[in-house]
């Protein structure tokens, strides 16, 4: 299975589940996450997308622990059962940021 074939599935389903999966571009930063994925109630994951077994080259890992030192959601996903294990952690964390306190 390639990337983009798993990149197409991620912003299906997120989109599928109320989210939206931006492509991610910042020119003159090489290295950043393919995705920024939005689920409401300030949800916000960067995803890294790979074909199945592929690792990320040095300077992804140098950005993605940028970001990780930020404090921002930062994943790898190389299959379509990760992203499906994913899309339901940020879907859960949603739910819980949106449930009212009485």
């Amino acid at each position: 299975m390639r990337e983009k074939e798993i990149e197409e599935y991620l912003v299906k389903h997120v989109r599928q589940c109320g989210g939206r999966a931006y492509k991610f571009v910042s020119p003159g930063n090489s290295g950043v996450p393919d995705r920024l994925v939005v689920f409401p109630n300030g949800v916000i994951a960067f995803i890294e997308l790979k074909a199945p077994g592929e690792k990320t080259r040095p300077i992804q890992d140098h950005e993605i622990n940028r970001l990780r030192r930020f404090g921002q959601l930062v994943t790898i996903l190389d299959s379509k059962a990760k992203v499906d294990g994913y899309i339901k952690v940020l879907v859960a964390e949603s739910a819980r940021r949106g449930a009212k306190v009485v």
